[in-house]
């Protein structure tokens, strides 16, 4: 069980008194220290451990997750994030302890994972507005959803379109966006759905070109995400992939399940299918 002690803004010190009374099985338990510490102990654990749990968010599922594809070590999550995008897809319960008792069900799925650059992601990856937004909230000092949206609306009035030249499977779209997302999953996270018809089983990225819309359209943007309905937007288009090439017109930041970095001014995206193996929900 790896605990992420500051994910999401939330403490974790009942955690391991909790895994104690409701996970049916032993159990050691740690804490990271620092990034890719999480990764650091995954790794360890393969061939030790049958299951190895992220007790954070979506960075830490990231981390933990990527030393475990293509293992037989199953990845477990009790979700303690901001945005919980891959937990909630999983339909992993948000509550700790309902999501505790969700790994005595052993109830399994092999899903796709993907990389940019050569870099796993599990849910979602971006560049346009939302990677320049994770690269913003990354380095403010409050997590969370509701500083999550203080910032997009303080960064939008200022941010501009680019031109994209994309190469999806072999055919090549040239595209003004506010921002390109490449869904593995449906959603970002607290259920803002982008691409409602992604799956995380058909070996595919979603290629979401979301395009310059007016600003006064951005409340409307918001509900379509909460609502399931994005794709149905005439400024959303999405194309499905399982190889992508992405060329913009220098380097600049890219986001990996919401964690910034930066990248050349050409991203090279991969779909590895069914290539991670992970305790999902009942309802899953």
């Amino acid at each position: 069980m790896i605990i992420n002690p500051i994910s999401g803004g939330k403490k974790k010190d009942g955690v391991p008194q909790l895994i104690k009374k409701y996970l049916d099985a032993d159990a050691t338990v740690v804490f990271t220290n620092g990034a890719s510490h999480a990764n650091e102990m995954a790794t360890q654990a393969i061939d030790t451990y049958d299951m190895v749990v992220a007790v954070g968010g979506d960075g830490t599922v990231n981390e933990t997750a990527s030393a475990l594809v293509g293992s037989n070590t199953m990845l477990g999550i009790v979700p303690c994030g901001s945005g919980n995008g891959l937990s909630r897809f999983l339909h992993i319960p948000m509550d700790i302890q309902e999501s505790i008792e969700n790994l005595n069900t052993g109830k399994t799925a092999l899903i796709d994972s993907a990389q940019a650059d050569g870099k796993p992601f599990f849910n979602m990856a971006g560049m346009g507005f939302d990677a320049h937004i994770a690269t913003v909230f990354a380095h403010g000092k409050k997590r969370g959803f509701i500083t999550y949206i203080k910032s997009s609306l303080q960064e939008i009035l200022k941010y501009k379109p680019q031109i994209y030249h994309i190469e999806i499977d072999g055919v090549i779209y040239e595209r003004e966006a506010f921002m390109l997302s490449f869904a593995n999953s449906s959603q970002y996270g607290n259920n803002a759905h982008i691409s409602p018809q992604a799956s995380v089983q058909d070996g595919l990225i979603d290629v979401c070109i979301i395009k310059p819309f007016p600003l006064w359209r951005f409340p409307a943007m918001g509900i379509r995400m909460f609502t399931k309905t994005a794709d149905r937007s005439k400024f959303v288009e999405i194309i499905k992939g399982a190889h992508i090439i992405v060329k913009r017109n220098e380097p600049g930041p890219i986001h990996l399940d919401g964690e910034p970095m930066q990248a050349g001014a050409q991203v090279e995206i991969n779909v590895l299918p069914g290539s991670l193996k992970v305790i999902v929900g009942k309802e899953f």
